[in-house]
């Protein structure tokens, strides 16, 4: 299978991270869990990428925190900014592991806490993965996942764009990717200007949102594979079916982003 380098494109991304885009994602945290704190709560962060929102559970109180994902570069990249950001802090724990290794997961316990941000569609079985994330979670405890808007034709569209640049030569990737970034922004460049504000704006407000970079976001999203998509209904009834209740939806207007959603395990 084609599978994305996605830890290379979080490793690049290190070396953006600051204080600011931390308190950024720590601001994300608190706004979409409607909390103050995770004091006194598990954490598990499934497919950590950098680790970004790890620390930043850190930084609300969580603990233990355990941070996996299948990509050994991702892994690397987690255990750096931990060591730069947490030293040998025992109680935060980074990994590899996999969402479909259901023997995995299930040794890892339950947690209060259970978040993965626009992970579960790259793992090749995305329902699978839903189904044994959603064993991971306490009762009454908290999953926060984010899933790729099904956008029929657009996404089996995006699919091929996604296929034909995981099999470039390394050299032509960043070629392909930049045919990309005129027609992603332009719609963004106009909005801003009709609003008497900066044409750049779009950017500065994709940074204050989750503290991340709209720059490697973009990289993903042309090359990211495996691929898969679904609509917020399909994710609704899903989790409904398993015993949760849904706290917070925050679509993407039937775009081509995340769907964002947020549950409490009930039984």
């Amino acid at each position: 299978m084609d599978r994305f380098e996605f830890g290379k494109n979080w490793s690049s991304f290190l070396k953006t991270l600051n204080s600011s885009r931390i308190n950024v994602a720590e601001s994300s945290l608190k706004e979409m869990f409607e909390v103050n704190d995770f004091r006194g709560k598990s954490f598990l962060d499934v497919g950590c990428g950098s680790g970004l929102f790890s620390l930043a559970a850190k930084r609300m109180g969580a603990g233990p925190i355990v941070s996996f994902d299948y990509d050994e570069q991702a892994v690397e990249c987690a255990r750096r900014l931990k060591l730069g950001y947490a030293t040998s802090d025992e109680s935060w724990k980074v990994e590899r592991g996999d969402a479909l290794d259901k023997e995995y997961l299930s040794g890892l316990g339950q947690f209060d806490v259970v978040y993965s941000y626009g992970v579960l569609h790259h793992t090749g079985n995305l329902w699978q993965a839903l189904a044994n994330v959603s064993e991971t979670v306490n009762p009454g405890g908290r999953l926060f996942v984010a899933i790729y808007n099904d956008q029929g034709v657009a996404s089996r569209a995006w699919l091929s764009i996604k296929k034909l640049y995981n099999r470039l030569p390394d050299w032509a990737k960043p070629i392909f990717t930049a045919l990309f970034i005129p027609g992603a922004e332009a719609p963004y460049v106009v909005a801003n200007l009709m609003q008497m504000k900066a044409p750049w704006h779009h950017w500065n407000d994709y940074y204050n949102r989750r503290g991340m970079s709209r720059m490697h976001d973009i990289v993903d999203w042309v090359g990211g594979l495996p691929f898969e998509v679904a609509k917020p209904d399909r994710i609704f009834n899903f989790f409904r079916s398993k015993g949760f209740r849904l706290d917070r939806l925050v679509t993407c207007g039937g775009g081509h982003d995340n769907n964002q959603f947020v549950f409490t395990k009930e039984n």
